[in-house]
């Protein structure tokens, strides 16, 4: 898949809007400092840097989601304040947020037109807004009918719907921040398509992606951000992958290597001919049986659709089996619920941290404390002390990047919070930890820190289990890569395997 945006050198030089000296500061935090972001008509900007570099709070200050602290934006080289999203979506500025900011008790049609909905004469013409919604995703080559509820549809579509309420608007600058954090492969071309037919008519786009190889296929102009500063910019043609890493982290990161030195324990998890229905009558999960030691580490990979997230959620309690059972340490564990898993040392950081994994209404300490609450009552009553204590650890134990615990949980970054999550499930003192997609919408740094965090524990006896549909976090931390295909497992490797030999069992193609 390559794109080649040609149809931008017309408007090389044409800056659309600009941030120029832009600041933003929360309390003692410097979020963004001085920083100039120039967006040209026709091209592809994108924008890289580690979570909590900045990336999200100023495509918010562009976007008028907030305001900044000093400084000031220029659209058409006029200055201009916006004092919510709305006012800068009447300009032609639109925003696909990195956490989906979806209704999930809605339908897709509603989410797509709410708070503009088209007006008929006796009111909202749904018809219409129903013809839209199935014209947009005819555009996006998704069969999703525009009446199914948004809380019926897989992570991947829910991201294809933000796509499409930011599509609907015909916006003249339209900002993705980690649009493509869910979708397949497939998706991933579709929407460099629309994006290339997009640039082509003069729309600019500013793209935010922790994929750096994904990037810079649709990128004509990168930019780097690091602690609110930018500190590094060049066309596409003056940058590689080792140029954005550089810049971005200051040294050549990679995600580790399998922990070594010390021998498996006893089987922990078992997981024996289990099945798991799936929509449509088909099995999610057919007839799949594994065994993790302790103190292993297995990367389980495969495609959209190949039943990683089914299998996991059905270990962790979350789907029922159709068949066959699960043991941890020997004990069947097949008619636990969640609660009574996370009791017995089995837990799953979900794949939606937000929806799932997150309470948005929480604090830093409160979410970290959460699934540890009973260690803090006696006799009815919570123990300040003894809680404080549990998230003083936690939080210097995963490296979570915060103020305090009394910090809201969304003011830290993708990274951050995901740590949060991880960190709840290894304060419960788990023998088995499972990992849908830990490493989703966080950046090369943050991979590094979570795969360092799978490393440690699992020398400590932990069995691990994650989860990827990038094929390069196989080669990470993982003693044994299992690949899915259509619910089975299709094939077995061990850490010295070639990137093309997973690909090729997952079902992939691979380029020659």
């Amino acid at each position: 898949m390559q794109a080649t945006l040609t149809s931008s050198d017309n408007f090389r030089d044409d800056v659309v809007l600009a941030a120029r000296d832009i600041s933003k500061i929360y309390g003692s935090t410097h979020a963004l400092k001085g920083v100039n972001f120039d967006i040209r008509r026709g091209q592809v900007t994108t924008l890289f840097g580690e979570n909590g570099a900045g990336k999200s709070t100023l495509m918010k200050v562009l976007s008028g989601v907030i305001t900044p602290s000093s400084g000031e934006i220029l659209l058409d080289g006029q200055p201009v304040t916006f004092s919510s999203s709305t006012q800068a979506r009447e300009q032609g500025i639109s925003i696909i947020h990195q956490e989906l900011n979806l209704a999930p008790n809605m339908n897709v049609r509603d989410n797509i037109f709410v708070g503009r909905e088209i007006m008929g004469p006796t009111g909202v013409d749904f018809a219409e807004e129903e013809r839209l919604t199935r014209q947009l995703m005819a555009e996006l080559e998704e069969e999703i009918d525009p009446l199914t509820p948004v809380e019926d549809l897989r992570l991947g579509q829910q991201q294809i719907v933000e796509i499409a309420r930011a599509l609907s608007v015909n916006a003249r600058i339209l900002i993705m921040d980690e649009p493509t954090s869910a979708l397949s492969a497939a998706e991933v071309e579709v929407l460099f398509k629309i994006i290339h037919d997009l640039t082509s008519r003069g729309v600019a786009i500013v793209y935010i992606s922790h994929h750096l190889e994904e990037a810079l296929e649709i990128t004509d102009r990168a930019v780097v951000l690091r602690d609110g500063e930018m500190t590094a910019s060049a066309n596409r043609n003056e940058i590689d992958l080792q140029w954005i890493v550089r810049h971005m982290v200051g040294e050549h990161f990679d995600l580790g290597a399998p922990p070594e030195g010390y021998p498996f324990g006893e089987v922990a998890l078992s997981v024996e001919s289990l099945s798991v229905p799936g929509p449509g009558g088909h099995m999610a999960v057919d007839d799949l049986s594994l065994e993790v030691r302790a103190g292993e580490i297995v990367c389980i990979y495969g495609l959209m659709g190949a039943g990683r997230t089914e299998l996991m959620e059905c270990i962790a309690g979350k789907l029922r089996a159709g068949h066959g059972r699960v043991q941890l340490l020997g004990e069947d564990v097949s008619d636990f619920s969640i609660a009574r898993r996370i009791e017995s040392g089995l837990a799953l950081v979900p794949e939606d941290r937000q929806r799932d994994g997150l309470v948005q209404t929480m604090s830093v300490g409160e979410n970290l404390s959460l699934a540890s609450i009973s260690e803090f009552i006696r006799s009815l009553v919570l123990s300040p002390r003894r809680e404080k204590l549990l998230v003083d650890d936690s939080i210097r134990n995963v490296t979570v990047k915060t103020a305090s615990g009394s910090a809201a949980i969304g003011s830290l970054s993708g990274g951050n919070q995901q740590k949060v999550v991880i960190g709840k499930i290894l304060a419960t003192r788990p023998q088995v930890i499972l990992l849908d997609e830990p490493s989703r919408g966080i950046d090369i740094g943050a991979k590094a820190e979570v795969f360092r965090l799978l490393a440690e524990n699992a020398r400590k006896g932990l069995a691990v289990v994650y989860s990827t549909s990038e094929v390069g976090e196989c080669l990470s931390v993982a003693h044994r890569i299992i690949v899915m295909s259509k619910g089975r497992i299709s094939a077995v490797f061990d850490s010295s395997v070639s990137k093309e030999r997973i690909m090729a069992a997952s079902g992939e193609s691979v380029a020659a």
